[in-house]
């Protein structure tokens, strides 16, 4: 029995859909059981728990030959990251208590960065779960290329899509969820010891004109990237209702600069099947499951 987070998610689901392809049997924690209904006929077991209950989330883990766990997003925490601080402590307390054989935990590129940023919250993460008595692996994911996402609606209506990360024509890091999820559900039937490290990102690195070339390729029609001044950032962060955009301005500053990057600059990490054609395409007719 495996226990999976996040199945009503993007890399969660993809984990869960890799493992089920496998005959495997799943224990699926949701906070809802109405979203579980789906899982459940699929033979799934439904658990009902989430990170404000560490009695419940225990339960979830009890038992499980493995476990993958995440944190929720926060895109704009306060400062010192204290919700980040809150969610992993009952983490780590439920780990401890429902004692899965091992652990696969969802980490990120730059966890390992010096320099305070948004992604500081999974650097925790890394800090606080590799003090566990059982094996614990990070896989350090690179930028999301559905976050495209977002832009869907501007290259179809507008032939433009707005770039936070540049100078357009710099390669970035970047890997599709559904990599993600089979690299997960590859890694909870593994065995370590100890605390393991492991990176994923995509077969070729993603520009920002790249991102446009996408879309332009799957609308039909032409569409280009605009770098977005950085002086502007602010304003527009705190007018999409942002209360501390500092850290999430820092993570991106990351990516452009370069200090947010692989070891050894992505030459060791495994390397995704799916491109960003592919995914682009996929946001564009609608498709939930990439």
């Amino acid at each position: 029995m495996y226990t999976i987070m996040g199945v009503t998610g993007k890399v969660g689901g993809a984990a869960a859909r890799a493992l089920l392809a496998e005959g495997r049997q799943l224990r699926v924690v949701v906070r809802d059981r109405a979203k579980g209904e789906r899982w459940a006929a699929r033979g799934c077991e439904i658990a009902v728990a989430d990170l404000d209950n560490a009695d419940a989330l225990a339960a979830a883990f009890r038992g499980a030959e493995a476990a993958f766990v995440m944190l929720p997003p926060i895109f704009d925490p306060s400062p010192g990251l204290p919700e980040a601080g809150a969610l992993i402590a009952t983490l780590c307390e439920a780990l401890r208590n429902g004692a899965p054989k091992r652990v696969v935990a969802l980490s990120t590129i730059g966890a390992d960065a010096e320099q305070p940023n948004l992604l500081s919250q999974l650097g925790l993460l890394e800090r606080s779960l590799s003090t566990l008595p059982l094996p614990v692996a990070f896989l350090r994911a690179a930028w999301f290329m559905e976050n495209a996402a977002l832009d869907v609606a501007d290259a179809r209506d507008m032939g433009l899509i707005a770039s936070y990360l540049q100078p357009l024509d710099r390669a970035v890091p970047m890997v599709a969820t559904v990599d993600i999820g089979r690299r997960i559900a590859e890694l909870l039937g593994e065995s370590w010891s100890g605390v393991r490290i492991e990176e994923i990102e995509a077969a070729r690195r993603v520009t920002p004109n790249a991102i446009a070339a996408a879309f332009a390729k799957a609308l039909g029609k032409p569409v280009k990237a605009a770098a977005v001044p950085r002086e502007k950032w602010e304003t527009i962060f705190r007018g999409q209702g942002m209360a501390n955009p500092l850290p999430r301005m820092q993570m991106i500053d990351g990516f452009n600069e370069g200090w947010i990057e692989f070891r050894d600059k992505g030459a060791l990490a495994r390397k995704g099947a799916v491109s960003i054609d592919e995914v682009v395409t996929a946001l564009v007719g609608g498709d939930g499951t990439s």
